[in-house]
């Protein structure tokens, strides 16, 4: 997902990054993105549509937070959405017999912990769709967390200061007032160390529920999918979600995405559903095909896209959208050392 990027010297430039961020990210269905705009949308533009239709068909679990809405997607299997951020963020507890995996830990705003404590007794481990800074917020809460071997990963692991989060919790990111308890004039990812790591094909046995990790490489070099082969079900990350897919960092290489989303669409005809990172938390297998042939389109110049500042180009779609940075389209090959999940830029 696309990040702001602040800097005292520049405020008019930091408001005008935040307010850009926020239209991608606040139509109400974010299948068609506005045009840049320096003047702050209105929240409603989001909010006005909360719960999204996918999730409020689901049932809903009570927690003591208000800031989590959880909801039950599968047996065993909990959706923890945080909407009143413009991210809209998607972590999943999946519960076994014996234990317990929570596939991303958040924004980080407010501690996840508590929450997956009221949902399940049993040992919790953590393992990140991929290391972006609003899928690791909650990771210092954890003790047991599992990680790919990437140098992408490892730089990761030191976590994101306020200078390049303050646009996350600025005033016009949240829907409403932002977490009592949140400090937003100080906010940062704290640094998390993982305790083991894991490769493609590699299982995690939670005891009457084994899932596989997919290395999926392309949103970021560290990106994985999750399989419940058993239960049909693919938690997807970031690599898809129904909405415009962000893919216009300089960590992003979309010859590795094209392969990765070929990979998953083999999958497809086992599946039941997705589970995707933001928004809605369920989206049909049948996606992934249709991805398949829109990457393929827009690489090959089948399709025509919107030119969108700074130099982003955005490719819609019946279902979704595709954005992309011109660069990249280009050919150029980024720095894919570390990244925040927006929060770089091409030069």
């Amino acid at each position: 997902m696309a990040r702001p990027r602040q800097s005292s010297q520049l405020p008019s430039l930091a408001v005008t990054l935040v307010t850009y961020t926020l239209l991608l990210a606040c139509t109400p269905t974010r299948d068609a993105l506005p045009v840049a705009s320096t003047t702050p949308p209105a929240a409603e533009r989001w909010c006005d549509h909360l719960p999204r239709a996918g999730n409020a068909a689901l049932p809903r679990v009570t927690v003591a937070t208000d800031w989590f809405e959880v909801y039950r997607v599968a047996t065993g299997v909990f959706a923890l959405v945080e909407s009143r951020q413009f991210q809209e963020t998607i972590s999943y507890l999946i519960v076994g017999e014996r234990g317990a995996l929570l596939f991303d830990t958040g924004l980080g705003v407010v501690p996840i912990r508590p929450v997956v404590e009221e949902l399940t007794s049993l040992p919790v481990r953590v393992l990140n769709s991929h290391t972006h800074y609003d899928h690791v917020g909650g990771n210092a809460e954890f003790g047991d967390i599992l990680a790919r071997d990437t140098p992408y990963t490892r730089a990761n692991q030191r976590g994101f200061p306020h200078e390049e989060l303050a646009g996350e919790v600025a005033a016009e990111s949240f829907c409403g007032a932002p977490p009592s308890a949140l400090d937003t004039a100080m906010f940062y990812t704290r640094p998390w160390k993982a305790t083991r790591t894991v490769a493609d094909g590699d299982t995690i046995d939670l005891g009457g529920r084994v899932l596989r990790v997919v290395a999926v490489p392309g949103h970021t070099p560290d990106a994985v999918a999750l399989l419940d082969s058993a239960g049909g079900l693919l938690w997807t990350g970031d690599t898809y979600y129904d909405a415009p897919v962000w893919l216009y960092v300089p960590e992003t290489d979309l010859d590795a995405y094209e392969r990765s989303i070929d990979r998953l669409t083999q999958l497809a005809p086992s599946l039941t559903r997705l589970l995707p990172a933001h928004n809605v938390a369920t989206a049909e297998p049948t996606r992934l095909s249709e991805m398949k042939s829109a990457i393929r389109a827009v690489r090959r110049g089948k399709v025509r896209g919107t030119v969108l500042p700074p130099n982003r180009v955005e490719f819609r779609f019946d279902h979704f959208a595709i954005l992309t940075s011109q660069p990249l389209l280009d050919g150029r090959t980024g720095d894919r050392s570390r990244g925040g999940s927006g929060l770089t830029s091409w030069k």
